[in-house]
């Protein structure tokens, strides 16, 4: 007789035999995640029998979970924002990190018009659309795959959001009020230095921002103006060490109102700005 109890002491051990960060909790997530349980159910019955298949159909799980993949391939799932998204191999996990970026454009994004750029499963342009009263949003990225998670979780979400193939701005042809990303910021020289979990399994495209990491930042700020309506607002994340520089580069695209803003663990995060002309410049 196997039980649920034999199946998460097997999973442990597996796990922290292959030095799995966190791997006695990732055993559990695991557990819940073919069982279909709670917490509370399992600790009012952890004897409860089960059958050698699914025994087996668990460890399968460890088993791609010792092998450095990350937990959310392995179930498809992230929560973010208090929402659940849709994950595959191929496009970005989002990350808790992230929310702070959301958080802040929550902020101001009622009744305007978003466009995400590098959206990747769409997390951020969604979570707007779905907690925040966005009029209209509208996600770009050079990633098929990207598109068509996103694509997935907006008809999950019940969310009407735009999404579109574009580098950058190249199929973009209107101004919006807000312009977010959370672009691909770090150096092409760090990538290999990155967790097996990240650096292997997660698309280095989503990763890599180029020699020094501030590519996207400078491409996306060359042209805020032709994408931004005046009165706008940008919001970046950035890596810890970047805040400054992205800072200028939104100071030399004419932006005011610059901040940066810390995550919660007292690190560089986000960088957001206003474009404060009251006339805007052409459409080009």
């Amino acid at each position: 007789m196997i039980t649920l109890q034999d199946a998460l002491k097997s999973g442990r051990e597996i796990l922290t035999e292959n030095k799995i960060d966190n791997g006695e909790h990732d055993a559990w997530l695991l557990l819940a995640f073919q069982f279909k349980i709670s917490r509370a159910v399992y600790l009012a019955e952890p004897l409860k029998e089960i059958t050698q298949k699914d025994y087996e159909t668990y460890l399968d799980l460890i088993r791609k979970r010792s092998r450095h993949i990350p937990l959310q391939y392995i179930t498809g799932e992230q929560e973010f924002m208090g929402l659940d998204f849709l994950v595959r191999e191929g496009v970005l996990i989002p990350r808790q990190d992230t929310e702070i970026l959301v958080m802040e454009a929550l902020k101001v994004c009622k009744d305007k018009e978003v466009l995400d750029i590098c959206t990747g499963s769409g997390c951020i342009l969604l979570s707007l659309l779905k907690l925040g009263g966005v009029k209209q949003g509208t996600g770009v990225d050079i990633s098929d795959e990207a598109l068509e998670i996103a694509c997935e979780n907006a008809k999950r979400l019940r969310v009407t959001a735009e999404f579109r193939k574009s580098d950058i701005y190249s199929q973009v042809n209107k101004k919006y009020d807000i312009i977010i990303s959370n672009p691909p910021y770090i150096p092409t020289g760090v990538i290999t230095t990155l967790m097996e979990e990240v650096k292997d399994n997660e698309p280095t495209i989503a990763l890599d921002g180029k020699e020094d990491g501030l590519y996207f930042y400078r491409e996306i700020c060359k042209r805020l103006k032709d994408y931004l309506n005046p009165g706008g607002y940008v919001f970046f994340e950035i890596g810890y060490d970047q805040g400054e520089a992205v800072k200028k580069l939104l100071t030399e695209a004419g932006m005011d109102d610059i901040n940066i803003i810390k995550d919660l663990a007292g690190l560089n995060r986000v960088v957001t700005g206003r474009w404060n002309e009251k006339k805007g410049e052409p459409f080009t």
